[in-house]
């Protein structure tokens, strides 16, 4: 196969790990910087170009588009769907779980147990938003927010009024959640691909600090999952659409509860504390998904010869 990884640094370690699974399986990889591509949006000839050449001929794309780079970078990834290109996360999908807000009202409305979650424009009554998710301590988060930044626990009512007082005077979109108090400043992240748990890892936040994010200093252990746990990270993945993520939650008093759903997890982490090969399954899940399509294609057109 011929396979794109959109990623716009080629020494990433997810990126690396991903070329050199796919190399060691006979594949033709090509890392492109998905803000360096342009595009001829026409119905019958969809084209990529790159650097001046056009891409063609691939049978997969592999997206790795950062938050900050998501409306561009899932263009892109319509544009190879247009090509027939199979995507390894469809660009719907990628999306609808960049949109905070979004993704946890969709898991929501599917019985998917999350932290109580409150989000205003502008409350006329701080005092009742913050009631909604049981008062002080809570926490506060951008909506644009990633790998822990523009998290906030605010500790007292007081702080948080003051906190969401100041975002709200930078126009900035937030919302808050109650706090996980049992969590202990760990959560989970489970890797899916296909819809199935192929690796976990507890991540757990160093001394004080709430936030279990491995960019923020927190170190990450093997884990083994409850049957509870293992069958919502695969429904929230189903729920989003996504084929490759990565689902966050937190072991509270009453079950577990997602956070987060992540369309470009980072293999690093999980592949160490793990001791798995997620990035060679991912390859031989997009081998799969590739060769079922191509019968499919195949067996179409025999029964339109016939």
């Amino acid at each position: 196969m011929k396979i794109a990884v959109l990623s716009r640094n080629k020494r990433l370690y997810s990126t690396q790990r991903l070329v050199e699974a796919a190399e060691a399986r006979g594949h033709v990889v090509q890392v492109v910087d998905v803000l360096r591509c342009y595009m001829n949006i026409t119905s019958h000839r969809p084209t990529i170009h790159y650097k001046g050449d056009k891409l063609e001929g691939f049978d997969a794309v592999i997206p790795r588009i950062g938050a900050s780079v998501t409306f561009y970078g899932t263009a892109v990834v319509r544009q190879f769907e247009m090509m027939n290109v199979f995507p390894l996360n469809e660009s719907v999908a990628i999306t609808r779980s960049r949109d905070k807000l979004r993704s946890l009202q969709l898991l929501a409305r599917k019985g998917i147990g999350l932290p109580v979650t409150g989000f205003a424009h502008n409350p006329d009554d701080l005092d009742d938003l913050i009631g909604t998710v049981g008062g002080a301590p809570l926490v506060i988060k951008l909506l644009e927010g990633t790998q822990g930044i523009g998290v906030v626990l605010a500790e007292t009512k007081k702080a948080a009024e003051s906190v969401i007082q100041a975002f709200m005077g930078m126009k900035a979109n937030i919302m808050i959640q109650e706090f996980i108090k049992e969590a202990g400043g760990s959560d989970l992240r489970c890797f899916v691909v296909g819809g199935r748990v192929v690796a976990t890892m507890k991540r757990q936040g160093p001394e004080g600090e709430f936030r279990s994010n491995l960019h923020r200093g927190g170190t990450a252990s093997l884990v083994r999952l409850t049957p509870e746990e293992r069958s919502t990270a695969v429904r929230a993945a189903r729920i989003m659409g996504l084929d490759v993520c990565g689902v966050d939650m937190l072991r509270s008093n009453h079950g577990p509860v997602v956070m987060e759903v992540n369309s470009s997890p980072g293999l690093e982490g999980i592949e160490k504390a793990s001791g798995k090969d997620v990035a060679g399954l991912i390859i031989q899940y997009i081998e799969k998904r590739v060769g079922e399509l191509k019968d499919s294609t195949s067996r179409s057109k025999t029964r339109g010869q016939g």
